[in-house]
């Protein structure tokens, strides 16, 4: 590799650091994005480097938006009172119920059966939760 590429991947992966977004890193270093897929496929070293400098970087906007978020707060803004309760106060968190009914002759859900619904509920985005199944009286 020349001095030049290494100079370049360097400046690239450090501008990564900053500004997690490979467009926007790549157009600050005066760097193709053809460059940085030809050099993140073939060496290693760089794609690791890449990939921790991302990291990095992503760090530093959360951060960066935390901050903004608190100061929001601190301000009186309701949106970034109300996004903070949502996502860090268990009353305000948004809730999904589900309502059903189910009719089965056997209360017990064969390995397979409980498999489909984990399964459901995961797709639905409700991760794992036990179903809760009654048994229903015949209506006469």
């Amino acid at each position: 590799m020349s001095d030049k590429t290494a100079r370049n991947k360097a400046l690239l992966i450090d501008q990564l650091r900053k500004t997690p977004i490979v467009q926007l890193a790549c157009e600050k270093t005066s760097l193709s994005r053809a460059s940085y897929y030809r050099w993140y496929k073939d060496d290693a070293e760089f794609a690791e480097a890449a990939d921790l400098a991302l990291s990095e970087g992503a760090s530093l906007v959360n951060d960066m938006a935390e901050s903004q978020l608190m100061a929001a707060i601190r301000d009186g803004n309701m949106t970034g009172i109300i996004f903070w309760l949502k996502h860090h106060h268990p009353t305000y968190a948004t809730r999904v119920q589900i309502d059903g009914r189910l009719k089965v002759e056997d209360q017990t859900l064969t390995p397979e059966q409980e498999a489909v619904v984990q399964e459901a509920l995961r797709l639905a985005g409700l991760g794992q939760i036990e179903p809760v199944i009654t048994k229903e009286e015949p209506h006469e």
